[in-house]
């Protein structure tokens, strides 16, 4: 059977691939920089974007511009709690949320510049608490029901690294094919 010759428009850097061994620490330190690093990289995604482009679909059925960059900071403040769970409870079990309805929410039509505050912030307080982890620290866990799995801290870092440059793949790719 041919490939396909199609990109994937949802997933452009492909699917994550979790780690099943601690990470080293300069692993960790190429992740963290991604997580630093994003604010300014989403700004710039979306500078100059007209309201129009904003509300533009990154793919066909896929959220708008506008909702992706307020789905980030929604989804790394759930990460961030879960992290923060995580080191100061034994195994918690996290609370799932539902992304798809959060991003229909009244919330999600505030400018996009509301949402890059939040994720900066957020961002900065993430990452300072990242860096100063211990290797034990790394290793504790949560469990998600909604997988049915539990993750260990690395694991997470990993998954939010991903995340990050998933979103962004998103945004800078539409504004390549639409020649934005």
């Amino acid at each position: 059977m041919p490939e396909s010759t199609t990109p994937d428009l949802r997933y452009p850097i492909g699917q994550p691939v979790l780690p099943d061994e601690p990470l080293d620490r300069g692993s960790r330190t190429a992740y963290m920089a991604h997580l630093a690093t994003l604010p300014d990289q989403v700004r710039a995604a979306i500078t100059g974007l007209s309201a129009a482009q904003l509300d533009t679909p990154y793919r066909p059925g896929g959220w708008t511009v506008r909702q992706l960059v307020h789905h980030l900071p929604d989804s790394h403040l759930n990460a961030y709690a879960r992290f923060k769970f995580a080191l100061t409870e034994d195994n918690p079990t996290i609370k799932p949320y539902d992304e798809a309805a959060w991003a229909e929410l009244p919330d999600a039509t505030t400018p996009p510049a509301v949402s890059l505050a939040l994720l900066e912030a957020l961002h900065i307080r993430w990452v300072q608490l990242l860096r100063n982890l211990s290797d034990a620290q790394w290793q504790r866990t949560f469990f998600h029901p909604g997988t049915g799995k539990t993750f260990t801290l690395d694991q997470t870092l990993v998954l939010y690294s991903w995340h990050s440059r998933h979103h962004l793949a998103h945004l800078t790719e539409l504004r390549r094919r639409e020649g934005w």
